[in-house]
């Protein structure tokens, strides 16, 4: 691979989750302390996320893959957000920071697709080359984390986290402005005459696979197991930034650095014990992780909130990419990127969904006791660490355990 489009493709990524680091970690503690939004509100702003994740696949699939350049497109959506988010950085309360924020992550998610096109279109041998292209959106994400607590102090600076929003804008205008100097990357299905329905894009036509009873236990554990991790991106750096622990934000980008680490582990555990035990783990993970949080502090228990973050690196891989590769692996040929996607929408899209919702009624619920922070905190990730127990359980039970490959195809 030339060294100059492994720079473009690094830079490409490197900003593609610079500009979601920049303000997403941050984004519970913002509405909170800057715009008084309450649990259900905050709820409701985070669910964006999940609204994104289901209309993507449209955008992609029914849009860009037949008409558009990816990396013309990807330019367009990255300018257009840069507006976007000098329009959530100027709003003055939650009323009018919501349809810029919903309008924000319908034109982003989409774009999580497109850098991954644009790379595997231009690489060579993508299975070798594309993890070292990846790596780079981990960094992006960690050096905007590190920016914000080590460099310009926001998250301990009272009403600074609005800033988020301009450094992130600045990034996708940045972004949207070097996508057009990309290598050219055509729509994929432009003149093929092969016709795809919205069916086929988002997933439905691997609904067939759910017949098999593991499959079966395996998608409902999946979209179960998210409801949990929604309790985590909406109310970790809140939590953290209110029990008083210093740095929070920067603090939180060992969970990146953890996820980069057990990558490397993934492949070993997984040929080792098997895909049962090593998703099993994930989901222990989940609930250790909560019942840390839930009796940790910022004194003399402060070590108990950084394992939780740690965590981060089991929770999701040996969740997540073990659960891709066991998709790939039952799908079959055929099934393939259609099973993926039934996968991300039952995740990213439906899970996460029903989660932020949870974790917003959960949140409101223990409302009367926010003003006793650590009893407040206590109570709420007690609720993330049974569900996640519940499915640990679920999915131990009704799993049989079977040989699966430990490498996607």
């Amino acid at each position: 691979m030339k060294s100059s489009l492994y720079g473009k493709l690094s830079f490409m990524m490197f900003l593609e989750f610079f500009i979601w680091g920049a303000w997403f970690v941050t984004l519970g503690t913002f509405l909170s302390a800057n715009l008084q939004a309450d649990g259900l509100q905050t709820a409701k702003v985070f669910s964006t996320q999940s609204w994104g994740a289901i209309i993507a696949p449209f955008i992609i699939g029914m849009i860009a893959d037949r008409y558009f350049n990816a990396e013309r497109i990807l330019g367009i959506l990255h300018l257009a957000g840069a507006v976007l988010m000098y329009q959530m950085y100027s709003s003055p309360d939650i009323s009018s920071f919501y349809p810029y924020v919903f309008a924000y992550m319908i034109l982003y998610m989409p774009t999580l697709a497109l850098v991954n096109s644009v790379s595997f279109r231009q690489l060579t041998n993508p299975e070798k080359q594309f993890s070292n292209i990846r790596i780079w959106g981990t960094i992006g994400w960690i050096v905007a984390g590190l920016s914000i607590s080590y460099v310009f102090h926001w998250d301990s600076t009272e009403g600074a986290l609005r800033n988020t929003f301009l450094m992130a804008g600045i990034a996708s205008l940045i972004l949207g402005l070097f996508s057009f100097i990309l290598p050219k990357t055509p729509p994929a299905k432009a003149n093929t005459g092969e016709k795809t329905s919205f069916a086929s894009i988002i997933g439905l036509d691997a609904l067939k696979l759910l017949s098999n009873k593991n499959f079966l236990v395996f998608f409902i554990s999946s979209v179960l197991i998210c409801i949990p991790l929604a309790f985590y991106y909406q109310n970790a750096n809140l939590f953290l930034t209110q029990i008083g622990l210093e740095n929070p934000t920067g603090k939180m980008t060992i969970g990146q650095i953890s996820e980069a680490l057990c990558l490397l582990l993934l492949p070993v555990f997984f040929n080792k014990f098997g895909f049962k035990k090593t998703i099993l783990v994930g989901m222990l993970a989940w609930t250790l992780r909560y019942v840390l949080f839930a009796y940790g502090n910022a004194g003399d228990a402060a070590f108990m909130l950084i394992l939780g973050i740690a965590l981060h690196g089991i929770c999701y891989d040996f969740f997540f990419v073990s659960g891709q590769i066991y998709t790939d692996a039952k799908a079959g040929a055929q099934y393939k990127s259609a099973a993926q996607g039934l996968i991300t929408l039952a995740t990213y899209g439906i899970g996460q969904l029903i989660g932020f919702w949870v974790a917003g009624l959960v949140t409101e619920h223990y409302s009367e006791l926010a003003s006793q922070v650590d009893v407040f905190w206590n109570k709420v990730w007690i609720v993330p660490a049974a569900l996640a127990a519940v499915v640990f359980v679920i999915f131990a039970l009704f799993f049989k355990n079977e040989k699966v490959s430990g490498e996607a195809h």
